[in-house]
């Protein structure tokens, strides 16, 4: 069977073999609301190609598929509009990331505040829909949950991010604006090209910048 898919706004008529089971639970669609991939790239903050996963394929993802990276598979992406994107990390930043979470949970847990998690914290971001991992989360106790699950539409108090080299400036500036948006109050950023030259810098608003 010849199966034609249209997608006007793409200026795009993709012709293929397929079968029913095929044409029933094809997941093939491309970001349908983009001109063209330039625009694409730009709303995923121009990360590196290598970053974006292609199964399942961009525009097509949903929380489940980020819930077996995240869960299942010990891969930490976030989902954007649709596309799972790979986080940025490696050994120092991880280091890095271990220490503060460490300091913070112990002042937190001295004072009864909340609850500090780490870098799988899976939170949808009210502002945009999109569900973002920061590095190191704070919730206040009264922001707290009440239920258990796995994607709360939540904020955190705090958002910390470790960044690295890979972290594009799209990237840098994106993330922290769908955090305040969305009702953080607080964000941290490490920046520093080594890990002894690391320094945190405080946001509290999103025309801050962390470069």
């Amino acid at each position: 069977m010849i199966c034609i898919m249209r997608y006007p706004a793409l200026g795009v008529i993709w012709y293929t073999m397929c079968t029913n089971a095929v044409l029933e639970s094809s997941r093939f669609r491309p970001p349908w609301h983009f001109e063209n991939a330039a625009d694409w790239l730009r709303a995923l903050g121009d990360v590196p190609l290598e970053r974006i996963v292609f199964d399942p394929w961009p525009g097509t993802a949903t929380e489940e598929d980020l819930l077996l990276f995240v869960e299942r598979d010990k891969r930490l992406c976030e989902l954007i509009d649709g596309t799972l994107v790979k986080k940025t990390m490696g050994y120092w930043e991880a280091m890095i990331t271990i220490a503060l979470a460490a300091r913070l949970s112990i002042y937190v847990n001295e004072h009864d505040l909340g609850a500090v998690s780490g870098v799988d914290s899976t939170m949808r971001m009210s502002s945009s829909g999109r569900v973002r991992l920061p590095d190191i989360a704070f919730v206040s106790k009264e922001r707290l949950p009440k239920t258990r699950t796995p994607i709360p539409t939540l904020a955190p108090d705090l958002a910390v991010e470790v960044l690295s080299e890979g972290n594009t400036p799209d990237e840098i500036t994106q993330k922290p604006r769908e955090y305040f948006e969305s009702g953080t109050r607080l964000a941290w950023g490490s920046t520093g090209k080594r890990a002894r030259s690391r320094c945190i810098t405080t946001r509290r608003n999103p025309s801050e910048s962390w470069t």
